[in-house]
């Protein structure tokens, strides 16, 4: 295959930086065109905070993207050169060399935070401090791979007849598919451990977030990771996204988005060649305040329990499968958690241009997902939940300034009940539903009545009450007295319908090894 190196364009950020925006598809270490006549970039990426185009970049053919499979494959399997020198692939280093190149990465990454903050804030509409925090997680990973342990084989022992030991290795060329929401730390959590295990990846952006993923190509670059080992391709999920999951040339297909698109990758990636799947999906996490969290009606205990509480939703405008959307309130404290909360809302969130460093919440990325909390918005009307605050797109900021994008208010319905379309179903935007308890058994069976397990929440003085009642709760992952606070050590993955696999610590790799059994008998002399 023959292709045709792609330009770059030059970006004015909103915050005045200016950078070179790779827009080419990444193949093999360069950037280059697709291939198809006369081929010109055909996606448009908009900041959603205010609608103006950002750039328009290439987008992958069918022909490209089984070029990029065969091509990783072949190279996977029969060789990718570190250098002119050495011919070792990538896969058979040694992996504290490997580790090397992962923390070349981070620290470039350290060095150009605040660029690729910038970049990720424009081109997905959140406040800028959430994507400079979401850089930093990313690059601390990098540089932190090499703590893994987990490409340790063992020995087992079986008695002086034989030697029995294991060995962990690359599974081959994996693929991820990324979200809007987080473009730049999700993409980094699935590619830390691959790329540390000696797989090869490639990576396909969502649709109105890829300019981050590419610009991760050029870091590729720049610190000198071997050709191939990772490429980037954007496009529709029907082009590149069914090819990730379809193919037999791939081993290994890591998915973040919502259940039902993943449940057909899922299915299409089994039908292929049952290749390794773990899934991130939905969620509709539950949210628990008990009475002693704001009993003492001490201003500290409060603002710290409605700190968490809005963590858990408001963060990143509501777009985290995580997000605790569901807060359930022990009815001792029912109202004046009620009074409160709407308070703290009123007076803390602040809304608007996401570069504002005033502004706690940004834009949602796109018309599609701004026009879909709005219908559930009135669908929660229409049901009778009652309307604590906010309910309506956002015309102003909270600056006074008219809004352009896409913004919505900070919505709370309280009074309402579990059958509701409102409590049941994942928005993926800012709003939240408030409901009562009276027993930790009561709230136990009220958050686990959900098809959904990826996250939880417990706000509590009890220590008891805390571990007690996180064993119950059927959840990936269970926060105490924090929400939505995440590290690089700890994994993260869901139960039931929100997938499985785990996300980060030394659990991710299992995803992306095999382990191989050897067993020798030994001579009886």
């Amino acid at each position: 295959m023959s292709y045709e190196k792609a330009e770059s364009v030059k970006i004015t950020l909103p915050n005045g930086l200016e950078y070179e925006q790779p827009i080419g598809l990444f193949i093999n270490g360069e950037f280059v065109k697709p291939l198809k006549e006369n081929s010109k970039p055909d996606l448009v990426t908009e900041n959603p905070a205010t609608g103006e185009a950002l750039a328009t970049i290439y987008t992958a053919t069918p022909q490209d993207v089984e070029n990029c499979i065969s091509s990783t494959y072949d190279l996977f399997e029969k060789g990718s050169p570190i250098s002119d020198e050495s011919a070792e692939q990538w896969k058979n280093l040694d992996p504290r060399i490997r580790t090397e190149y992962l923390y070349k990465i981070g620290d470039y990454i350290e060095k150009n935070l605040d660029l690729i903050a910038s970049i990720e804030c424009a081109d997905n509409g959140k406040a800028f401090a959430l994507a400079k925090g979401d850089v930093q997680l990313a690059a601390q990973y990098f540089k932190s791979v090499s703590s893994m342990s987990s490409m340790n084989g063992r020995v087992v022992e079986t008695g002086d007849k034989y030697m029995n030991y294991t060995l962990r290795e690359p599974v081959g060329v994996c693929a991820a598919i990324i979200p809007f929401n987080f473009p730049f730390l999700i993409m980094v959590w699935k590619l830390c451990p691959a790329l540390f295990a000696g797989n090869h990846m490639i990576i396909k952006p969502a649709s109105t977030t890829p300019l981050s993923a590419l610009y991760f190509g050029k870091i590729c670059q720049e610190v000198g990771i071997p050709k191939g080992v990772v490429s980037v391709l954007a496009g529709s999920g029907r082009v590149v996204g069914d090819a990730m999951s379809t193919s037999e040339k791939i081993h290994k297909l890591s998915f973040t988005g919502s259940t039902g698109v993943g449940k057909s990758v899922a299915t299409k990636a089994t039908e292929s060649n049952l290749k390794k799947v773990t899934m991130e999906l939905g969620g509709k996490s539950g949210h628990i305040v008990f009475a002693d969290a704001i009993r003492s009606k001490d201003p500290k205990d409060i603002n710290s329990t409605m700190e968490n509480i809005c963590n858990g939703i408001f963060k990143n405008a509501g777009q985290i499968c995580s997000s605790g959307s569901r807060v359930y309130v022990q009815d001792e404290v029912y109202e004046l958690f009620l009074s409160e909360f709407k308070k703290y809302i009123e007076s803390t969130i602040k809304i608007g241009n996401p570069f504002n460093k005033e502004n706690y919440q940004g834009a949602i990325n796109n018309k599609s997902q701004y026009n879909t909390i709005l219908n559930y918005i009135d669908i929660g009307k229409d049901e009778g939940a009652k309307i604590l605050t906010g309910g309506k797109a956002l015309t102003k900021t909270s600056q006074g300034e008219e809004t352009k994008g896409y913004f919505v208010e900070p919505t709370v319905f309280y009074d309402v009940n579990e059958e509701m379309r409102i409590v049941k179903e994942e928005i993926f935007g800012p709003v939240v539903s408030i409901s009562k308890f009276s027993t930790a058994n009561d709230v136990i069976a009220m958050v686990n009545n959900s098809e959904f397990g990826l996250g939880a929440g417990i706000q509590t003085k009890d220590l008891n009450t805390a571990l007690k009642v996180s064993k119950k709760l059927q959840a990936g992952t269970v926060w105490i007295n924090t929400y939505n606070d995440f590290d690089i050590g700890v994994p993260f993955g869901g139960f039931k319908q929100s997938g499985y696999g785990k996300e980060m610590g030394v659990e991710a790799l299992e995803a992306y090894t095999h382990v191989k059994a050897v067993r020798i008998k030994l001579d009886d002399n």
